[in-house]
């Protein structure tokens, strides 16, 4: 009826908070991908200066992208537990 009627919009608080927390997932989501789009590029861009530190450059690439990776599982795990 009015505006500041309490529950006249017909959304529930929990609807709102999946909702904010599937756009942060959205947010962390696209800048981890971003961030790791860079991390690769990097390292290929290492890779061809010098092909003798293969090894440890994809080393640290896999260690990088497994960080770069878990900031979304934990986005996902907050807002599935949210």
């Amino acid at each position: 009826m009015f505006g500041q009627t309490p529950g006249a919009s017909g959304i529930a608080p929990g609807e709102i908070k999946f909702l904010g927390g599937m756009i942060g997932l959205g947010i962390a989501g696209g800048l981890c991908g971003i961030g790791q789009g860079k991390a690769v590029a990097g390292a290929a861009e290492a890779i061809a200066r010098n092909p003798g530190a293969a090894g440890g450059i994809r080393f640290a690439l896999i260690l990088g992208l497994v960080f770069i990776e878990t900031l979304t599982i934990y986005a996902l795990a907050i807002v599935l537990k949210g």
